[in-house]
């Protein structure tokens, strides 16, 4: 039996308990402030433990115990039907003139933010609500949830109305009564709030595991490259290698690489069934391909070991392959036009392009031409070691020792259009696609389209596991150390005879999960295409690293009607306001971007703060070498933050977007200090209206803002719990290289032009004796300076004082003085240095001596 909810509406007199909230006459309230008002009757509040009974065993004595001192802080919403089915729509009350931040789905696969004060302002898809309550200086958090076989997410009604949107995902599983389909929770500190929050339902669901428990994948603090907008689907084993030849000999060593799309052994419905699909070049042709075989297709499968190691190896035909990307580009056009004018150009056109010689990307690409042809069949079990995959990731590693790691990319469905029946051992059908009602209003989708056209090939869940390791077995085997998971939200188009979107989902992402452990290390993937809390709530048991933004688009492909550069902003804004709650779950990743891009720096100062891998998805010879200096080191390692980066709290209720006021600023930690991004975005975003992000132009100007230490979460870490006290920080400035010292409740005022930025780096200012101040800022030829003090001792004895400074990476070492030094020894011997007894600036060049640290030590 369910246990007794607190109170509802049809008894007037509140009950009391262990929560700060109530729920009567109407009106649901914490500490006597009215956070919904016109509740219905059938809407029940429960207290936390009235509710949650922790069944996991994994779950760690401390996060039990922190979570228990919380529940007070907490209470989950249910509601009564009055008849059982498979969807609901069901009000929770009515809130005006309270501001809020929510997270929306704007697609099946994609999130991002968006404000407003009523309940009429959320948008379809919302995945959570952060409410600002100023009467008790206190933030509420409303996380709807999943509750036995049903997921939850918020929707706007009228007159400022919440509405409880809920789905089993199969018209064969319904239901009429939830106790905890959402769950509440009061705190002083949004951040805190949301650690809070979730802690709560990793104890109440027992299906996922924070962040702060799993392990990381070894990228998380390397740069990498990433095929796909250098090949699209064109990817093979001549490309990639001298993708990543350049970047060696450019001196900047990879350290990971993605084989994205384009490597599997894929087909249509219409083709051969144990061959290759030929002409698959952009997104969206193989959107109804299946996979025929869990090995690599063609492409890779004809690679002869050794074959690139030769004096003679095969040239990369650089232009072949642009033309036949453009080819395919201006195909696309052609058929948007035909979609717009009618048949009778495209038709004219296409038979002036049919009389040109057309090749396949085998045939033109792979420079292979002339290797012994593998069976229909293709497995060439007799020459394994020999030809494909395996052959050529040992060749490549035997050049590039550097390389740690390579992943390939694969959808959660095994291709897009899933597994073809009939071809391999697995048991696979193809299933009809179906949106839910949900995603109605959503941003109009291709691989929607395509997906719903054609249908999934679906592996039996009960054969789930094997698929997995069958697939991931062999790619382990052959040299791959990870994947990158896409297209992970398919799964709920096709839940109506599998037990519905709940039990399907649980069914893949526990083999996905038991696949992970065993064949890559228990961390080697990065979830994509995966922003809906099902998966968070249910996948991220193992899983610790995903995207939280939406592709990297170096133009519009629906048109710029400013250029490239209204896209770049929006991208930021996904990602930094994402993390708010997925990176409670996984490590986010804010995507590759290309170093020749107009918005280059823009995206890499971005990036090298965010915490996460950077990794970039560079054309063959498209390389800002000088940019990628600004944050790679030498050996191909970043200077990582020790948090992810997050909107600064005056940030959270305004938007950054198109409000023509706004600069985004994100904060994030570093060993010795903090650092805070502040980034133009303005100029674009989603509108309501029309369903998809556009441009304000009128918003694209330039901004004024500020910036203070107080805007650093300090508290987040232990390592920088303390720096909240100084009295004073030294604050540099990337973009304008100026250095200057500011009390910790001074605000520094900064103009940003359009789609520009600057990097604050904050070193708490220390005293040494009875008079000397000193604050490290780091290696200022680097976007993240900070990033590269590792460790930081003040040391005051008879003979005077000093500070001892590890340093990782090379170049200009910069820091604070108020005073000259007597002098500076590095890695054991004195150093030159230079002060400026005007600004107090004490610089110094450290040597790259092969990645190790050096010591600084700066004597007084």
């Amino acid at each position: 039996m369910a246990p007794n909810p607190i109170s509802n509406n049809s008894n007037n007199t509140p009950i009391v308990s262990n929560t700060h909230f109530s729920l009567s006459n109407g009106s649901l309230c914490f500490n006597g402030v009215t956070l919904l008002s016109e509740v219905p009757d059938s809407v029940t509040l429960r207290s936390f433990f009235s509710v949650c009974t922790p069944l996991s065993k994994d779950t760690p004595v401390s996060l039990l115990e922190s979570v228990e001192s919380k529940a007070h802080c907490g209470a989950f919403l249910g509601f009564e039907a009055s008849e059982t089915s498979d969807t609901f729509t069901n009000p929770l009350g009515k809130f005006i003139n309270r501001r809020f931040l929510s997270i929306f789905r704007f697609k099946t696969w994609w999130s991002t933010m968006w404000i407003g004060n009523n309940g009429s302002d959320l948008q379809k898809e919302t995945q959570l609500v952060l409410f600002e309550i100023p009467e008790r200086k206190r933030y509420c958090l409303v996380l709807p949830l999943i509750e036995e076989n049903f997921r939850f997410s918020l929707q706007p009604g009228h007159e400022g109305k919440v509405v409880l949107w809920g789905e089993s995902g199969s018209t064969m599983v319904q239901t009429s009564s939830f106790m905890a389909c959402v769950y509440l929770h009061i705190g002083i500190n949004p951040f805190d709030l949301m650690r809070e929050a979730f802690s709560a339902m990793r104890v109440h669901l027992g299906s996922f595991k924070l962040l702060s428990e799993k392990k990381l994948p070894n990228i998380i603090d390397r740069f990498g490259w990433c095929t796909w907008d250098a090949f699209y689907l064109t990817v093979e084993p001549v490309g990639v290698w001298h993708g990543v030849k350049e970047f060696f000999d450019g001196g900047l060593p990879l350290r990971f690489l993605i084989i994205d799309d384009g490597w599997q052994s894929v087909n249509t419905d219409k083709d051969n069934p144990l061959k290759d699909a030929e002409n698959l070049v952009l997104l969206g042709s193989q959107m109804q391909c299946r996979l025929y075989r869990l090995k690599e297709n063609d492409k890779f499968g004809k690679y002869k070991k050794g074959n690139m190691l030769r004096p003679d190896a095969p040239a990369f035909d650089e232009k072949r392959m642009k033309e036949k990307i453009e080819e395919a580009i201006e195909m696309e056009k052609e058929r948007k036009r035909k979609e717009k004018w009618g048949d009778w150009a495209w038709i004219w056109k296409l038979g002036r392009r049919r009389e040109k010689k057309e090749l396949s990307s085998g045939e033109v690409m792979n420079g292979l031409e002339g290797e012994e042809e593998k069976g229909e069949g293709g497995d060439g079990e007799e020459r394994e070691g020999e030809i494909g995959l395996k052959a050529f990731l040992e060749d490549l590693r035997e050049r590039y020792t550097e390389i740690d790691d390579v992943y390939v990319w694969h959808a959660l469905c095994g291709a897009w259009g899933g597994v073809r029946p009939g071809t391999t051992h697995l048991k696979s059908e193809i299933t009809p696609a179906v949106v839910s009602p949900g995603l109605d209003e959503t941003m109009h989708d291709l691989a929607v389209v395509k997906v719903v056209e054609g249908g999934i090939g679906l592996v039996d869940p009960s054969h789930a596991e094997d698929f997995y390791d069958s697939m991931h077995s062999y790619l382990s085997k052959s040299g791959i150390t990870g994947v990158k998971v896409d297209v992970i939200h398919t799964l709920e188009y096709v839940a109506e005879e599998y037990g519905g979107r709940v039990q399907l989902a649980k069914a893949y992402y526990d083999g996905l999960s038991k696949s992970l452990e065993k064949n890559f290390s228990g961390g080697g993937l990065i979830a994509s295409m995966e922003q809906c809390n099902d998966f968070f709530y249910l996948g991220t048991r193992q899983i610790s690293m995903g995207r939280v933004g939406d592709d990297f688009w170096f133009e519009d492909p629906n048109g710029d009607p400013m250029g490239v550069y209204w896209l770049q902003g929006v991208h930021m804004v996904h990602c930094s306001y994402n993390s708010l709650w997925m990176g409670q779950f996984i490590q986010p990743d804010w995507d590759m971007f290309q170093s020749d891009h107009v918005c280059a720096r823009f995206h890499g100062a971005s990036r090298s703060i965010c915490g996460g891998p950077i990794y970039v998805s560079d054309k063959i010879g498209g390389h800002d070498f000088e940019l990628l200096r600004k944050l790679v080191l030498p050996d191909g390692t970043i200077l990582r933050c020790i948090h992810y980066a997050l909107p600064t709290r005056d940030c959270l209720f305004e938007n950054p977007l198109f409000d023509g006021k706004t600069a985004l600023k994100i904060w994030n930690l570093n060993k010795c200090g903090g650092v805070i991004g502040a980034f133009n975005c303005q100029g674009a975003g989603w509108c309501p209206k029309e369903h998809k992000s556009k441009a304000y132009p009128q918003c694209y100007k330039a901004i004024a803002s500020s910036i203070s230490s107080d805007d650093i979460e300090w508290e987040q870490r232990p390592e920088t719990f303390h720096m909240r006290e100084s009295d004073e920080f030294a604050v540099y400035h990337c973009e304008e290289d100026e250095l200057q010292i500011v009390s910790s409740k001074s605000s520094i005022g900064f103009t940003l032009k359009e789609s520009t930025f600057e990097i604050f780096t904050m070193a708490p200012v220390q005293k040494l004796g009875s008079s000397t101040k000193f604050a490290a800022i780091g290696l200022t030829n680097m976007f993240n300076s900070g990033g590269a003090i590792e460790e930081l001792k003040c040391e005051t004895d008879d003979e005077g004082s000093g500070v001892r400074i590890g340093i990782k990476g090379a170049g200009r070492f910069t820091a604070y003085s108020s005073e000259r030094p007597k002098g500076c020894i590095l890695n054991g011997k004195e150093r030159e240095f230079v002060w400026d007894s005007e600004s107090g600036r004490l610089w110094f060049e450290v040597p790259w001596i092969g990645g190790a640290s050096s010591t600084a030590i700066v004597q007084f």
